[in-house]
């Protein structure tokens, strides 16, 4: 197809496999996504304009946040585009205390005139919420920031990058899975831009502009004299990064123990889906795993869900509280184990921190959308619960006194409340890589990549699968395993984990599309470790072949 061609699928519904993404957004020409309609200081005299009239009506606290939010996703299958899709969203969200009662309003008119209107609807929310509120809410100090800007420090922004180009690349990523071997190759290369305004009565005037991407693809092989096919999935992470992101660096490229190709802060599409067609083949001659207990070498590209689902939820401090028990959920660890001081969630190996400032996270920001600044702090340390994740209307519940800045709403129109931060699993301190990791094992499996999950509704008990699997005997890999899952419990999961790699290994996974609330909304989430062992964890086969 001709780029004409491809600028004119612009505005088209998204694709089957994309609608998971949130529907927001008016679709729009790719050149409008470069555009910027206000200035700095047009959007502080906007800002202004709502602080001064909530103040008047009798708020003790205002925040504006001024959001345009840039989507771009190509979607490709063997030799055919499916869908290119651009969307814009513009406009303000305003929160206010009145009578120590929330409300929240918002507008797409981004006018004078239409903050005003906005700001007198969110006090007026607030006032009729203050006659069923049993308590005040109580927020936590935060230092007004003044005039500052926070910017992904990004080398090449991918919505300057021409569609044509982006498309070419993920095109010649399906036809290197076709060439060694793949019956079916699709691909997607999802671009998104945050240009976000937040101002506060606290005196915070914060501007920044958030950029995140994530290629992946899907390769199927087919056999068909006997009609066995096997899926595997792109090794790729989803980054808070450019377009550079893209360009292959020779010193990001990692070679696994299995011989399996990783990437760290660079991705070649092309030579992974490569790879993955012939690893496809392989599986479909691979045996299937006899269930059993077994020593788990975990790559971070698949021990990011586990850390995300076991870990990241539970210590969401809302869920504990029973916020999201309608919908999605409570949580096994509770504010008294918190306060005991020496819950002991894993072994001494497991120091799990939670750190929005991490370069090239999908959670790194400078501020979280209370105008908090960002910060590292520990969740879990030498395997003993230490802290959880809270925001300003929260930490006093801990005793504590500043929020720990991961409040985040997916847009302008949506009110902002506690999400997930980056939550990762600190690297091994002794020199210790994953090739040694292997050798020290006798009997285990070596597992890359997310498959299906379960978990249940307080985060306990649970059960993973992954992309791809590999025997480990007497301390060699000697090959390919099929219909792989392991079962456990948190704490029991956790505490069987003996040796975590050092440094040199550390690589981030995570997910653009984390979930929570009612109304549903979305955040982007990174989840970084080293390689990592845990002893004698139940594995079951869930191919029925045995």
């Amino acid at each position: 197809m001709k780029r004409r061609n491809f600028v004119q699928l612009a505005g088209m519904g998204i694709t089957g496999s994309l609608l998971s993404f949130p529907s927001i957004g008016n679709a729009v020409s790719s050149e409008i996504l470069l555009e910027s309609p206000l200035l700095a200081s047009q959007k502080k005299q906007l800002a202004d304009v709502a602080l001064n009239i909530t103040k008047g009506l009798g708020a003790t606290y205002t925040d504006v946040r001024i959001g345009r939010y840039l989507n771009q996703f190509i979607s490709t299958r063997e030799n055919k585009v499916q869908n290119i899709v651009n969307t814009e969203s513009f406009g303000v969200g305003i929160r206010v205390i009145v009578k120590g009662a929330w409300g929240f309003a918002a507008t797409n008119e981004v006018t004078a005139d239409g903050v005003k209107k906005a700001a007198e609807k969110a006090v007026a929310i607030a006032k009729a919420n203050s006659k069923f509120q049993k308590e005040p809410v109580m927020l936590a100090p935060a230092a007004g920031q003044g005039e500052v800007s926070w910017k992904t420090p990004i080398q090449k922004n991918a919505f300057e990058v021409p569609v044509s180009e982006k498309v070419d690349l993920l095109l010649r990523a399906n036809g290197a899975a076709l060439k060694n071997g793949a019956s079916f190759a699709s691909s997607n290369l999802f671009q998104v831009n945050e240009q976000k305004y937040f101002a506060s009565s606290d005196g915070s005037y914060i501007d920044q502009d958030v950029h995140r991407i994530w290629p992946t693809f899907s390769v199927s092989v087919i056999d068909r004299a006997s009609g066995k096919f096997k899926s595997r999935e792109a090794m790729s992470a989803p980054m808070g990064m450019g377009y550079e992101y893209m360009i292959p660096k020779a010193e990001d490229k990692l070679t696994g123990p299995s011989g399996m190709v990783l990437y760290k802060n660079s991705y070649d599409i092309i030579e992974d889906a490569a790879i993955a067609a012939r690893q496809g083949k392989e599986m479909i001659a691979a045996k299937s795993v006899e269930p059993g207990k077994y020593d788990l070498v975990l790559e971070p590209n698949h021990l990011g869900l586990t850390i995300h689902e076991s870990i990241g939820h539970p210590l969401e401090l809302d869920r504990i509280l029973g916020y999201e028990a309608n919908y999605a959920g409570t949580s096994f660890v509770t504010l008294e184990k918190l306060k005991s001081g020496n819950f002991n969630y894993g072994s001494k190996q497991v120091t799990i921190f939670a750190d929005k400032t991490q370069p090239g996270s999908l959670g790194a920001v400078g501020y979280d959308d209370e105008g908090v600044k960002c910060k590292r702090w520990d969740l879990i340390k030498d395997g003993v619960l230490v802290n959880l994740e809270a925001i300003r209307d929260q930490v006093h519940m801990l005793g504590q006194t500043e929020s720990h800045g991961c409040c985040y709403a997916q847009s302008w129109s949506e009110v902002q409340f506690q999400r997930m931060p980056n939550v990762s699993l600190a690297p091994g301190k002794e020199t210790y890589s994953s090739a040694q990791m292997i050798k020290d094992v006798e009997k285990g499996i070596y597992i890359a990549g997310r498959g299906s999950y379960s978990i249940d509704q307080q985060r306990y008990n649970f059960q993973f699968g992954g992309t791809a699997f590999y025997e480990i005997k007497n301390g060699q890999i000697t090959g390919i395993l099929n219909d792989v899952a392991y079962q456990s419990n948190t704490q029991e999961f956790w505490n069987s984990c003996v040796k975590v790699c050092d440094e040199s290994e550390y690589r981030m996974f995570g997910s653009f599309f984390d979930g929570k609330g009612q109304p549903s909304q979305v955040s982007a989430v990174s989840h970084g470790s080293s390689p990592a062992r845990f002893n004698g964890v139940s594995v079951i086969n869930t191919g029925r072949t045995i």
